[in-house]
């Protein structure tokens, strides 16, 4: 029994330390996703849905729950944000090369079609971003139409 009570001390002594250390937020202030609206053109249904359902790990900016507040859930909301973020960035869009712009648009459909995104851990916090068939299908018709343009190598206006 003294070991069970020294391990459970053990357990919340960690627990407690671990929140005075927090990692970094990725948060930037304006319009950190402009460019690639404006180059992508997409409806303002899916500007909507990309707001609410890919932003917060595919971009420089994250609306973080209150729960980000807790170790460890910082720290593995960071390591998602960080690994979402070198798959695809959306600030950084005006930066890709238009081969890695066509690119990522497949991914986007491939991931969309298969389910993949937004990952499930994500959806099953916020339910608002669980992707409806009817909006797979607006977006894969928007990835197709948007693909066909830079693989015509022109920078959509």
């Amino acid at each position: 029994m003294k070991l069970l009570k020294k391990i459970i001390l053990t357990v919340v002594v960690v627990f407690v330390a671990m929140q005075f250390f927090s990692p970094t937020k990725n948060i930037t202030a304006g319009k950190h996703t402009e460019a690639f609206i404006k180059q992508t053109n997409p409806s303002t249904e899916l500007k909507s849905l990309f707001e609410t359902s890919c932003y917060d790990c595919h971009s420089n900016n994250t609306e973080y729950p209150w729960y980000n507040n807790i170790a460890p859930i910082s720290f593995l909301l960071a390591d998602h944000v960080k690994e979402g973020k070198e798959h695809l960035n959306f600030s950084e869009w005006e930066n890709y090369s238009l081969d890695k712009k066509d690119h990522l648009l497949g991914e986007i459909e491939e991931e969309v079609v298969n389910g993949n995104m937004p990952l499930s851990q994500y959806t099953l916090f916020h339910k608002n971003t669980e992707l409806t068939a009817n909006e797979v299908n607006k977006l894969v018709e928007w990835v197709r139409q948007t693909r066909i343009i830079y693989q015509l190598g022109k920078q959509p206006k």
